[in-house]
């Protein structure tokens, strides 16, 4: 006759799995490391609305309010003015001149470091972000070192009747030094991400250098390219400190928007400085829904490249 069975067994080394689910019973499950409580999320998002409201939507709200506070009349007159028409121009000139050659720049460098290795490569890299960590004033002062009347150039210039520095190619030069490397740091993580099959299968099918460019790695990163050139032409229609110190503040010649918008604030024309600012901010403000519309479509394309199994 056998022996009875236990009613409640307990859990042994030779059945771990009794163990194991003797063990998980009453516990909860394991929290995943990005839940929080819902006060710690809506705390969160309301820091940050606070700051977007007190940094950005009021400053912004404040300059439209100023420039249309005279009313329409007013705000029309400064938009019109002389030298608020040159300073736009300007403004639209340097920029036009600027981006589609940091275009280049850009496309060329992001090829050049994603696609080969050579010698050199890590300088490259760094010399791209230089603007970003030298102050625009000191690129500004460079630039008067160098083709300034007292400058290493200076006198070759005055002898050919040139002039750079207090005119529009100072400008443009101070423009391209400060933007030049937006298009390239866009491309080239996007570039090194691809990596060389695509190129290399296109190789071996025949086709030269410029048909792989232009079917094979430009479609690749036309996306990139377009959000690198919107932010490239933001920062040149904006771009203060190196304009400031190439360009000599002469009314109507060499003052961009930016100036311009300076001298009549200190002036205490404020209502011609907001007029002039508001169109300035709303410049920027088509720049950020191009920059949005950019971003949804690259979305959109990562997105179908996933359920195609890509």
């Amino acid at each position: 006759m056998s022996a009875a069975l236990p009613m409640n067994p307990t859990p042994s080394a030779s059945n771990p799995g009794t163990a194991s689910l003797h063990q998980g019973v009453g516990r909860k499950p394991p929290r995943n490391a990005t839940t929080e409580p819902a006060w710690v999320k809506y705390t969160l998002i309301g820091v940050a609305l606070a700051f977007l409201t007190l940094f950005l939507f009021v400053p912004l709200v404040t300059v439209f309010y100023e420039a249309l506070k005279k009313g329409t009349d007013v705000y029309f007159a400064a938009m019109v003015d002389a030298d608020a028409l040159s300073a736009v121009k300007l403004t639209l000139l340097a920029a036009a001149i600027s981006v589609p050659l940091n275009l280049v720049f850009g496309i060329a460098a992001a090829w050049a470091i994603a696609k080969f290795d050579f010698r050199g490569k890590n300088v490259l890299l760094t010399l791209i972000d230089l603007p970003f960590s030298v102050s625009p004033v000191i690129a500004g002062l460079i630039y008067v070192l160098v083709f300034g009347l007292q400058g290493w150039f200076g006198e070759w210039l005055r002898e050919h009747d040139l002039k750079i520095i207090f005119a529009v190619p100072g400008i443009v030069l101070a423009t391209l030094f400060v933007t030049f490397p937006f298009v390239a740091r866009e491309l080239i993580p996007l570039m090194q991400a691809q990596g060389v099959e695509q190129e290399e299968a296109a190789r071996v099918l025949g086709a030269n250098g410029w048909q792989i460019f232009w079917r094979v790695t430009l479609p690749n990163v036309k996306w990139a390219l377009l959000y690198g050139v919107i932010l490239c032409n933001a920062r040149a229609m904006g771009e203060f400190g190196a304009v400031s110190v190439v360009s000599g503040h002469i009314r109507g010649q060499t003052n961009t928007m930016p100036l311009h918008i300076e001298i009549l604030y200190n002036e205490y024309q404020f209502a011609a400085a907001f007029a002039v600012a508001s169109l300035l901010a709303g410049l920027a403000l088509v720049t950020l829904v191009l920059k949005y519309w950019v971003e949804q479509r690259v979305k959109a394309q990562v997105r179908g490249a996933h359920e195609r199994g890509e």
